[in-house]
């Protein structure tokens, strides 16, 4: 039986495969996807990573160089730049 720090199921179980068949590792889950702030669909070229790896990576990897990059998606980006040039 594991111990039992191991026996929620905040960690992920993993089966790594070893010369004498597998074993059993437990990792940290990943966090779930960033979502467009408008609409609620998952955003594009954002990673799904744990915030150590995000804070080793480079800006322009963390979400897109554009306006609301990270923040919407590219159809509500769209509509929000033509409301307020239109404005």
């Amino acid at each position: 039986m594991p111990r039992p720090s191991r026996r929620s199921r905040t960690l992920r179980r993993v089966f790594k495969k070893v010369t004498k068949g597998v074993k059993l590792v437990y990792k940290k889950r990943k966090p779930k996807p960033s979502h467009c702030s408008n609409c609620g669909a998952v955003l594009k070229g954002i990673p799904r990573e744990r915030p150590y790896k995000m804070m080793n990576m480079p800006k322009s990897r963390k979400r897109p160089e554009r306006m609301f990059g990270g923040i919407l998606c590219s159809k509500c980006s769209r509509r929000e730049i033509i409301k307020r040039v239109r404005k």
